[in-house]
């Protein structure tokens, strides 16, 4: 989270990232299973912590997010893809949002699994841009 490539785009992650802040981010992060029953991972490729993600419970609705090391980063779609298989098993997600910061322009994937544009929203003071995907069956 400190990585300058990786904090370029989180606008709302503005503390320093020592020991401190790394343990309270993780016990709000394990709150959030435990309110929710769902909640963020510790993401691993063959044994190698790549980043975290997964989903937030954001009022009636669950948020995705995916934040990666600046090494993979190549890994995003693939990661994304097995969580929203997840998330398409789960009855409770009958749909997922994105929030992504407007620094980030490389959004092909995102449209290609099929998401949708909903608008700019504020969350936290900052501008994100709204994408929502669509997980339940009809």
């Amino acid at each position: 989270m400190s990585d300058p490539v990786v904090a370029e785009h989180m606008p709302l992650s503005t503390r320093r990232w020592d020991a401190a802040a790394t343990a309270a981010f993780v016990a709000a992060k394990e709150a959030t299973w435990a309110r929710d029953g769902l909640g963020h991972w510790a993401i691993l490729v063959d044994g190698r912590y790549v980043g975290w993600g997964g989903f937030q419970k954001e009022g009636d609705e669950w948020d995705f997010g995916l934040v990666l090391k600046p090494d993979a980063f190549g890994l995003g779609l693939r990661i994304a893809r097995r969580a929203l298989d997840l998330a398409r098993a789960d009855p409770r997600i009958p749909f997922v949002t994105f929030l992504l910061p407007p620094s980030r322009r490389n959004l092909g994937a995102l449209r290609r699994m099929g998401a949708e544009f909903v608008g700019e929203v504020d969350y936290a003071g900052a501008v994100f841009r709204k994408y929502r995907l669509e997980t339940a069956s009809g």
